[in-house]
């Protein structure tokens, strides 16, 4: 399946689609090169262009600040690499979690979880392109909810443990990600809105 179409069904249909991915025999380095490292890429792309292409409106003067073009870039990698970096270190945080809320261990099943449930985040990163829909970023939320449904598919935990699961994983998440997005902010040299 392409990926577009994956996307389609992870954020349209995730209930059967999750049967789906279950099912498929994937290994890890097909899972980042036909999936991952493209919709990884999304965001850091739309953030170089509408921080330093388009510049970001500054609240009350009307002015547009541009983000220097090799800043942007600078911060565009790195957090890229990290995201990658991140989404494999969430994958072994599911998959070391899975004893925890009766589910059964397995790494690549795990790195999948992590893959498809970060889905709409990473589709949402499309937002920063356009100063005026950056808040549509909060569309990214509905990760949350694909992976609560993902849990107990790939990671065979009992359905009733999948909020609990799918808890303990967000918090993780979070700082995980939040790390990622400060050392990438770091380097921007400007607040991001």
């Amino acid at each position: 399946m392409n990926v577009v179409e994956r996307v389609k069904h992870v954020l349209l249909t995730p209930r059967t689609e999750w049967e789906v991915i279950e099912a498929e025999a994937t290994s890890p380095a097909e899972l980042y090169r036909g999936y991952i490292l493209p919709l990884a890429a999304i965001g850091p792309v739309a953030q170089v262009v509408g921080f330093s292409v388009l510049g970001i409106r500054m609240p009350f003067g009307g002015a547009v600040y541009r983000i220097p073009i090799g800043s942007s870039i600078a911060s565009a990698a790195v957090t890229y690499v990290l995201t990658l970096v991140g989404v494999y270190v969430l994958g072994l945080i599911i998959n070391g979690l899975a004893p925890t809320f009766g589910g059964t261990k397995n790494q690549v099943q795990a790195l999948k979880t992590a893959a498809y449930s970060s889905t709409a985040s990473w589709v949402s990163g499309i937002f920063t392109l356009i100063p005026g829909l950056r808040v549509l970023g909060i569309l990214g939320l509905y990760s949350i909810y694909l992976l609560y449904l993902g849990l107990p598919v790939m990671m065979k935990s009992p359905s009733d443990r999948a909020g609990a699961y799918t808890g303990v994983v967000i918090v993780a998440a979070i700082v995980l990600f939040f790390i990622v997005g400060m050392i990438g902010g770091r380097l921007m040299g400007a607040p991001i809105y």
